[in-house]
């Protein structure tokens, strides 16, 4: 799934097949991180040497899945076992010469784990796969680089980075053009095609873009560079947040995504022009899209509520999502699951008539679980032929639109109320449970801590 640059590998004289050590070797890799993510998007590894490659390939790592994070086990379970995706090989000298990632699909007993992030995106695509179609998808990934200081607060690595609009500063642009240049150049050497880098618009916050590609490259990616982005700025002194909401006062931070469905080489979400069933235009809508990219439309509108859950996943999310304002002038974030063309206020904005910009995640989303969920509700609405009306305009919605959670406890309640979300992950009502559970606990963990504002408002208030 990775490109690489890859030299010549040659199968194994005893297997006649190229192995996971043959890859490293030819790539002059020592030692591979073997990794997944639990649900809340934490990498999860361990270091192997590639003398041990052939038992990693062969299913003997193990990890206690409950120590791993939220995964769905308990202490006594069995172990999980990381089988890694050969196709997912990603060599990474840029961060330690002779190191390679590769992304591993946990097991257990011999079987895909369901509550494994990738696994349940795997079974997602599966289920695509069955209708003959394939997802595309590009995913934007926003970050600030900050610093922690004595105190605990955050503060913008960059000083000189304090202007109010710092949105495509080039200014700021320069300042951090080491930091941006090595990661640009990462992603290049591993093929990602990276195309911009650029100030986003809170001050200490930046966005590094990279090509489309099927969905489990594009999520894999997303997790690879994160951890990238994680190690090369800690090299330098500073912290790389996906946090979304670290100040108050800023824009906070996005994850959007950008799908497409396809059938092979055939793009399935241009319309024509025929006028007839299934063509552009149908209803005088006007964005050039066919009734079966209108119906995922439908679909994931429809399911806005409970895909908050998966979108934006934390405590801090809704404070990014419930901003009225910010000292640019705009949060960038969607209040109402409402779709139009080339708008930035929608949930569903429609650039052209061979995508939809899905725009409500937000930087703490794993992109396995935000991906196959919101396949999930889109399928749902092309299942059932689902119309979403005519497009909002510029900066409007319908009266009668779906608001978008106001809290992580209202996402995990509109997730609960949802059958088809709740069953969405690995076709299993259990798992959507478990996290939904798992969610109510973290809302309720910290609604439990007593807050500065509450003894600034209450302490002599009464």
């Amino acid at each position: 799934m990775t490109s690489v640059a890859t030299p010549a590998v040659s199968a194994s004289p005893l297997t006649d097949r190229i192995s996971l050590a043959d890859i490293a070797r030819a790539h002059d890799v020592r030692f591979l991180l073997a990794t997944f993510v639990d649900m809340t998007g934490k990498p999860c590894a361990k270091l192997v040497p590639v003398e041990a490659a052939d038992e990693l390939e062969a299913g003997a790592m193990g990890f206690a899945g409950y120590a791993a994070g939220l995964i769905g086990q308990k202490p006594q379970d069995a172990d999980l076992i990381a089988v890694p995706d050969l196709a997912s090989f990603t060599p990474v000298p840029f961060i330690k010469e002779g190191l390679a990632i590769i992304h591993c699909d946990p097991h257990v007993n011999g079987q895909p784990w369901p509550y494994a992030p990738r696994v349940i995106l795997k079974n997602t695509l599966a289920r695509l796969a069955d209708q003959g179609m394939q997802a595309k998808i590009g995913a934007e990934v926003e970050y600030f680089l900050v610093n922690r200081n004595d105190d605990g607060t955050l503060s913008t690595a960059d000083a000189r980075d304090d202007s109010p609009r710092p949105c495509y500063d080039a200014r700021g642009v320069t300042r951090m053009y080491d930091h941006l240049t090595s990661i640009s150049e990462a992603m290049n050497g591993l093929g990602w095609g990276n195309y911009a880098n650029d100030h986003e618009d809170a001050a200490g916050q930046f966005e590094q873009n990279f090509n489309y590609a099927d969905a489990l490259t594009t999520a894999d990616r997303v997790v690879t560079l994160r951890y990238i982005l994680n190690i090369l700025a800690e090299q330098r002194g500073m912290t790389a947040t996906f946090m979304p909401k670290p100040f108050t006062d800023r824009t906070g931070t996005g994850l959007h995504f950008h799908l497409s469905l396809w059938s092979g080489a055939e793009a399935l979400f241009p319309g024509d022009d025929s006028g007839d069933e299934g063509g552009a235009d149908d209803g005088g809508r006007g964005l050039g899209l066919s009734g079966l990219a209108y119906s995922f439309i439908a679909g994931i509108l429809e399911h806005a509520p409970a895909l908050q859950a998966f979108l934006a996943p934390t405590v801090n999310s809704y404070k990014r999502s419930g901003a009225t304002t910010s000292s640019s002038g705009a949060t960038w974030s969607p209040r109402k699951a409402s779709f139009g063309g080339n708008d930035r206020t929608h949930m569903i904005r429609v650039p052209d008539n061979k995508r939809i910009e899905l725009r409500s995640g937000d930087g703490s989303a794993n992109p396995y679980l935000a991906i196959a969920t919101a396949i999930a509700a889109g399928l749902d609405g092309v299942e059932k032929a689902a119309d979403p009306g005519l497009p909002s305009g510029p900066g409007e919605s319908k009266p009668d639109a779906h608001l978008l959670p106001a809290t992580l406890l209202h996402a995990v309640e509109a997730l609960r109320r949802d059958p088809v979300i709740l069953a969405s992950l690995s076709g299993d009502a259990e798992i959507g449970r478990y996290y939904a559970d798992a969610k109510e606990e973290e809302f309720l963990s910290w609604h439990n801590q007593v807050s500065d504002w509450e003894i600034r408002t209450y302490l002599t208030s009464i």
